[in-house]
């Protein structure tokens, strides 16, 4: 064989595995944006959308779909600091009853006089000053959060329980309903609704660009590393837990606005909705991964689901069988999801060599 024909068999031999390379990296890219958590929920949301459109004539109409998100919006206002709570490596199961106790107050305000604004400051008062007394406990006394939370659960709404019974708070001003019952102009987008997503933008900004973001994630992956890095673990922990107190304090004045009474079962069951949610964005319940990304996805792929399972008259036991089910693949694929970029980062590793070999 002669020297050039040597040349452009060498050179022929070099396409070939470049073009191996590229094509095998194009291909895990496409299979590490395929199992991303966020990617999945946003395929099952639009497969959501396009089976219950078909199912009923009700479900693809904008004002059905945006007035449904009074149903939730409480709910997905209370997942936001939750996020950074569970994070961290803690759980605050008291959000309910926090929610409870500011309602309370704010009813109880509301019967002595007070106008909407003033019952505004009293429920996220109220909310901070429980969010607080769960964090002190938690970082002063260096006890377990869900310890604390579920004792403070039922302290919070013991206090409601104990002076209510069975009687309510159901006189409060006529502009205080805005909060959860009005509109943003004259259009039919919920105020509810802009509040949860500008709440979600700040929230995500303060998680993603920020560097107490940076700690939360630190501090969910090693308590202890980020103790010797310099961050101090205990004064973030405390800040999550008050926050997630304000936030609770907003949801109450939002859900008493929407139903214009306070009872003592006020948001009852809404700390296990709140962490489903949460864990089925893609949060880690152990802390150390999550966005915020996933959660808002999250928050409208349930919500829009209870909300197709009504119109189809399907009954409330099987729509907490599906939540629990959601609940438990939710848990299980994230594993699954870390074997499959374990094997493609093997994969780019390979393909690096290839790539070194060849130069």
């Amino acid at each position: 064989m002669s020297i050039d024909a040597k040349k452009n068999a060498s050179s022929k031999s070099l396409v070939d595995k470049s073009r191996l390379v590229d094509e095998s990296g194009w291909k895990t890219r496409m299979i590490a944006v395929a199992t991303r958590w966020e990617f999945i929920l946003l395929v099952l949301l639009v497969l959501e959308v396009l089976v219950f459109s078909n199912l009923t004539p009700y479900f693809l109409n904008t004002f059905n779909l945006l007035n449904t998100t009074f149903t939730f919006s409480e709910k997905a206002i209370l997942a936001l600091p939750m996020i950074f709570i569970i994070l961290s490596g803690d759980i605050d199961i008291s959000v309910a009853g926090i929610m409870a106790l500011c309602s309370f107050a704010m009813g109880y305000a509301s019967s002595q006089g007070a106008g909407a604004g003033t019952l505004v400051i009293i429920g996220l008062s109220v909310g901070v000053a429980a969010g607080l007394f769960n964090g002190l406990l938690v970082t002063g006394l260096d006890m377990p959060a869900i310890a604390v939370t579920l004792a403070s659960m039922t302290l919070f709404r013991g206090i409601s329980q104990a002076i209510l019974e069975d009687q309510a708070y159901t006189f409060y001003p006529k502009s205080f309903g805005y909060f959860g019952q009005g509109y943003i102009g004259n259009s039919v987008v919920p105020f509810e609704l802009v509040l949860f997503l500008i709440l979600a933008v700040v929230m995500g900004f303060v998680l993603h660009k920020t560097t107490y973001g940076r700690k939360l994630y630190a501090i969910g992956n090693s308590s202890s590393a980020a103790k010797f890095s310099g961050i101090s673990v205990n004064k973030v922990r405390l800040m999550n837990f008050v926050l997630n107190g304000l936030f609770a304090g907003i949801a109450a004045v939002l859900l008493t606005s929407r139903i214009g009474s306070t009872r003592p079962n006020i948001a009852t069951g809404f700390e296990l909705e709140v962490i489903t949610l949460v864990v089925l964005g893609g949060v880690s319940i152990t802390g150390g991964k999550g966005n915020i990304v996933g959660v808002v996805l999250a928050i409208f792929l349930l919500g829009y689901l209870k909300f197709g399972m009504g119109l189809l008259n399907i009954s409330a036991k099987v729509m907490i069988i599906t939540t629990g089910a959601l609940l438990i693949i939710a848990v299980l694929i994230p594993g699954l999801m870390d074997s499959i970029k374990a094997r493609n980062k093997l994969k780019r590793q390979q393909n690096l060599e290839i790539t070194t070999n060849i130069s």
